[in-house]
């Protein structure tokens, strides 16, 4: 059985887009579904990740698996509809899928919703007897125990700045109104046995780890074990955790004990009334200075993810974020507009007062407004966002936010040179027209 793994990108994000090597790493969906094909169906199996690499239009499969999120979706169904022509039969599956599974359906022989380690090997063994259903939902007795090892060795690794992805934890229950994740997967938190997870991190044989979950402490007492368990391991990691971790002085020493040296953190806004809008309310704007210190003297870097666009917000909000960043020296400073995936909760609210503007999927990569904010224009918005991601990688910027250098781990000013300031300085090239383009794909008419 010839199976093809295939991860669209949207145009920033794509291997010859806005970012480089530097600021991807390995993904686990592909890696994950190619682990858990059973053996006895002799598969022969190949991986397509475009943010890494172009995606062959003459793949020799006779099943291609797409994994689509929201922002990559209308590519993936040019490439469904594409395949489909050809003869192969196709599967989608993943967030978009999950949330819209009829839509997914439209492009697809096959729509898998929800976690597919169960209902995938079911899938396979249903094709080979011919008796292949239109969709499988996640089983309701799921588990991420006895998890596979990802097929790392179908990735190109000189394309990623990492191969070493683990998971541990899966799941947020934050109750924010803008994410996706819940929408498409629930609020169940799915976590994986402590030991599983140290047995591959030994097995990597590898100095650092990068654990991809949404939210590594949305279990206090899980990420506790997780983390103290690493300490003798020796290794260096980096995560995602939420602005909670700055009033816990014990998870902190975990953390810098076991090998933290880099946390993202989304910060979301500087405005408290904005983390009301959008339900974050761990988050507490006058102590994001303190966290920084906390974690700076822990000696772990911060990426700062900010969303521009709550309906408290006007065109000041963009200086005084910047202000803020050099201020409170976040290492990796992030920007992104607030974003109504379809099925959320902000979607259904924007929707209902009509202020939905954009209905091309191709759209919503958080980084182009697609609804109409209060306070200010769709163009202020996007010029707003544009401005602060260049003021912030100005090289006088970096050098305030990152200074005194002797502190500062080469990675962090790789980073911030190499990395994002690229990034800031091509965002205005991501136009409308350049973001819904996919010419390259022959489009088939129905």
């Amino acid at each position: 059985m010839k199976i093809a793994f295939l991860a669209p990108a949207g145009a920033m994000h794509r291997f010859h887009g806005s970012f480089g090597k530097a600021l991807h790493y390995a993904p686990l969906t592909l890696t994950t579904l190619a682990a858990l094909v059973p053996q006895e169906l002799n598969p022969d199996m190949v991986i397509f990740d475009e943010t890494a690499e172009k995606i062959p239009l003459d793949i020799d499969a006779d099943l291609i698996c797409i994994t689509a999120i929201t922002g990559t979706s209308i590519r993936c169904y040019r490439y469904a509809d594409y395949y489909r022509c050809l003869g192969k039969i196709v599967v989608i599956g993943g967030v978009h899928a999950s949330m819209l599974p009829k839509e997914a359906a439209e492009h697809a022989d096959v729509v898998v919703t929800g976690f597919a380690e169960q209902t995938f090997p079911q899938m396979l063994f249903d094709y080979q007897k011919g008796h292949l259903m239109p969709r499988y939902d996640q089983n309701y007795d799921f588990s991420i125990a006895d998890r596979v090892t990802p097929r790392r060795d179908l990735l190109k690794k000189k394309r990623y700045i990492t191969m070493n992805t683990i998971e541990a934890i899966r799941g947020c229950s934050l109750p924010c109104i803008f994410c996706a994740y819940p929408a498409a997967f629930g609020k169940t938190l799915y976590k994986r046995p402590v030991h599983e997870v140290i047995s591959e991190i030994e097995a990597l044989n590898s100095m650092e780890v990068l654990f991809p979950d949404v939210n590594l402490v949305a279990n206090r007492a899980y990420a506790i074990e997780l983390f103290s368990a690493m300490i003798p391991l020796k290794k260096i990691w980096f995560g995602l955790a939420t602005s909670t971790v700055g009033i816990d002085d014990e998870l902190i020493s975990v953390f810098s004990r076991s090998g933290c040296r880099g946390l993202l953190i989304g910060f979301e806004s500087i405005s408290q009334s904005s983390q009301k809008y959008i339900h974050k309310g761990v988050n507490k704007v006058l102590e994001y200075g303190e966290l920084m210190k906390k974690l700076h003297y822990a000696g772990i870097l911060v990426q700062g993810c900010f969303a521009f666009g709550g309906d408290d917000e006007d065109k000041t909000v963009f200086e005084k974020t910047v202000d803020m960043v050099i201020k409170t020296k976040i290492d990796l400073p992030r920007y992104s507009i607030l974003t109504p995936f379809p099925k959320t909760v902000l979607y259904d609210q924007l929707e209902q007062q009509n202020r939905i503007i954009e209905l091309n999927w191709a759209m919503y990569d958080v980084e182009h407004c697609v609804f109409t904010p209060n306070k200010m224009n769709k163009e202020e918005l996007e010029e707003g966002i544009e401005w602060a991601w260049r003021a912030t990688y100005t090289y006088k910027s970096i050098v305030k936010r990152l200074a005194p250098f002797a502190h500062i781990p080469v990675i962090a000013l790789a980073l911030n040179i190499f990395g994002y300031r690229g990034y800031a300085n091509k965002f205005k090239r991501f136009t409308r027209e350049v973001m819904t383009d996919n010419s390259y794909i022959p489009e088939i008419r129905k």
